[in-house]
């Protein structure tokens, strides 16, 4: 750290990377009375935007630079979407906590159509997800999913030209900017299953770094950090991965994300009151074609395998 009453956080530079940056900054300072300094690094995902993901090197490459920057102790922390973060982090780097999370759920946005199931045969709609694609051809094998790359305000530009029919986005990065106003539908869990770690946010540090550490553990939401699809898979945007949780009892959808805005998964208290055989995480299999299956269910031994702050793996998720 550069100095005892200085925290230096590395962000993208986009508007959604630098509203979480802002967020996150200001509640550290609020918290801790420290000063917490922001410093904008471009990362290699920033810079590609006329290839898919998949064929350059999946969601790391948008946190590649920002964990140099770590490594090289230019900056004590970084903010990123759980979502784009890849199991594997580099040796000395952890994610040391997870902050509350948003509505997991996708978000469809149309000039014209009120609801997905209104869009026409063939109508063209983009988005940067392989997820996303399998799962929408699966229900409307119609459609012409186009690839669409860039900064959220770009993307929805893009759709108010007239270039797309639609566009998915995930809820949470519209919610936290306030845009959620342009959202004509949020698709249920059932038809899109929700990226793994989609709308929650990890706070990554250097494992040896224990004054970061202290000064932003109060920003962690256990049942977050415990809920099973989190961090992200093995397969970052190179294969089509997603993952939900089950709760049983009464009122299930909103336990489960399909229902209640803001509401991370299993964060409320009958939740906490649960078994371990209880916190199962359904794994599910995206198939080339649209298809889908279930895939079996994590144990509590499969959870204890690894530790989600350090990288590794709490259930193994299958892709496909």
């Amino acid at each position: 750290m550069a100095g005892s009453d200085i925290i230096r956080l590395g962000s993208r530079g986009s508007t959604l990377a630098l509203w979480q940056a802002e967020h996150v900054r200001a509640e550290v300072e609020r918290f801790t009375g420290k000063k917490v300094e922001i410093t904008r690094i471009k990362t290699t995902g920033d810079v590609i935007l006329d290839v898919p993901l998949s064929k350059v090197g999946g969601k790391g490459l948008f946190v590649k630079e920002i964990e140099e920057a770590l490594l090289a102790n230019r900056i004590d922390l970084a903010v990123h979407s759980m979502k784009d973060v890849p199991t594997d982090l580099p040796d000395g780097l952890e994610i040391s906590c997870i902050t509350r999370r948003e509505d997991p759920r996708d978000a469809f946005l149309s000039v014209t159509h009120a609801r997905f199931e209104d869009l026409p045969v063939g109508a063209r709609v983009g988005t940067s997800s392989l997820r996303r694609q399998t799962q929408l051809l699966g229900l409307r094998p119609d459609l012409s999913i186009d690839q669409l790359r860039g900064n959220l305000d770009s993307r929805i530009r893009k759709m108010e030209e007239g270039q797309y029919d639609a566009i998915l986005l995930a809820a949470a990065g519209l919610r936290r900017l306030g845009w959620d106003g342009k959202i004509r539908q949020y698709i249920p869990a059932d038809v899109s299953i929700p990226a793994i770690g989609q709308g929650a946010l990890g706070i990554e540090i250097r494992s040896d770094d224990e004054r970061t550490r202290e000064a932003v553990a109060f920003l962690d939401d256990r049942e977050t950090s415990l809920a099973g699809d989190v961090p992200g898979g093995p397969g970052g945007a190179r294969f089509p991965e997603a993952a939900r949780r089950r709760v049983p009892g009464p009122d299930r959808g909103a336990r489960n994300g399909d229902r209640g805005h803001g509401r991370p998964l299993g964060a409320d208290r009958e939740a906490r009151r649960l078994p371990d055989s209880a916190r199962k995480p359904e794994r599910i299999r995206l198939r080339p074609g649209g298809g889908r299956s279930r895939a079996g269910r994590g144990t509590p031994a499969a959870r204890r395998q690894g530790d989600p702050r350090r990288g590794v793996p709490a259930v193994r998720f299958v892709k496909g």
